[in-house]
C-alpha cells in the first residue's frame, strides 16, 4: 500500500499488510481491519459503505475504483496494490485534495436557472418522462472523482474542465426546466472545456454508476455545432462582424 505522511518526508513510501479472507470482503473492510488492529495511523476516506457516497476511491492495480465495491475475490492470488486516485495532490496516505474539482463544480452552476422564477402558488415546473429521461443518466454522478483519476488530459492539463463536471453541466443543458443554456454555453465551450476531450474514453470505463462522461461531452459537442450558426446569423453578430455599411 502507497503511504504518504507529510511529517515523515515529502516522498511515498510502500508499506505491506496482510488480512483475513473471506469471499464476501470488499476492499474498504480490507483498509478498516487494518486501521482497527495492525496500524491506527492509516489514512483513508469512506462513509456509506455503500456506493453511494463516492469519498472512499483509490486506485486498485493501478485502476480507480470503489473500495467498497471492489471484492477480494477479484484478485484471488494477486497481491493487492492500493494507491491514491492519480491526477490530485496527495493529502495523507489514500487521501488527496479534490479542491480544484469541486470549483469547476461550481463554475458549470450545476442548478436550474431560470429567467423569471415563478411563484410557489404556480406550482411545480413540470416535465414529462421523456424529458426527464434525456438527462437522468447523467444525474447520477456522485462526484466520486473516478473518471479524473482515469482521464489522461486531465493528468496533464489540469485546467481541463474535465468529464463529470461536463457530464453534470450536459445534465442541466438538457433539462427542460433549465432556462441557463446560454450561461452555460461559454463555460463549457471554452478550449478548457469540452474540446479538450480526446475521446479516451476511460472516464465511462470507470464511472461506477454508468453516467458515461464521454457521451456527455460528444453530445454537448454536437449542440455546440448545431448552436454556432445561429451565433453567426444573429443580427448582433453581422453587425458587429460585417464592414460599416456592409449588407
Amino acid at each position: 500500500m502507497a503511504r504518504y505522511r507529510p511529517e515523515k518526508g515529502p516522498k511515498q513510501y510502500w508499506q505491506e499488510y496482510k488480512v483475513p479472507y473471506r469471499r464476501d470482503t470488499v476492499v474498504l473492510d480490507a483498509l478498516n481491519q487494518v486501521k482497527a488492529e495492525q496500524d491506527g495511523t492509516l489514512a483513508y476516506r469512506w462513509s456509506c459503505r455503500m456506493g453511494v457516497c463516492g469519498s472512499c476511491g483509490a486506485n486498485i492495480n493501478g485502476v480507480p475504483r470503489l473500495t467498497c465495491e471492489t471484492f477480494l475475490h477479484d484478485f484471488k492470488g494477486q497481491e493487492l496494490v492500493i494507491e491514491p486516485l492519480a491526477n490530485f495532490p496527495v493529502v495523507k496516505d489514500l487521501v488527496v485534495n479534490f479542491e480544484d474539482f469541486m470549483e469547476k463544480l461550481v463554475r458549470v452552476k450545476p442548478w436550474i436557472i431560470r429567467e423569471r422564477e415563478s411563484p410557489v402558488e404556480e406550482g411545480e415546473y413540470k416535465q414529462s418522462a421523456a424529458e426527464l429521461e434525456r438527462y437522468s443518466q447523467y444525474s447520477s454522478c456522485i462526484n466520486c472523482m473516478l473518471c479524473y483519476a482515469a482521464c489522461p488530459v486531465y493528468g496533464l492539463n489540469e485546467e481541463w474542465l474535465g468529464p463529470a463536471a461536463t457530464a453534470l453541466a450536459y445534465r442541466y443543458i438538457e433539462d427542460s426546466r433549465d432556462q441557463g443554456k446560454k450561461v452555460r454555453f461559454p463555460i463549457v465551450h471554452d478550449m478548457k472545456g469540452i474540446w479538450e476531450c480526446t475521446l479516451v474514453g476511460e472516464c465511462s470505463v470507470v464511472c461506477p454508476k454508468g453516467v458515461d462522461p464521454m457521451l456527455a461531452i460528444q453530445k454537448t459537442k454536437i449542440l455546440g455545432a448545431m448552436e454556432a450558426p445561429k451565433s453567426i446569423l444573429n443580427p448582433q453578430t453581422l453587425k458587429a462582424i460585417l464592414p460599416r455599411g456592409g449588407q
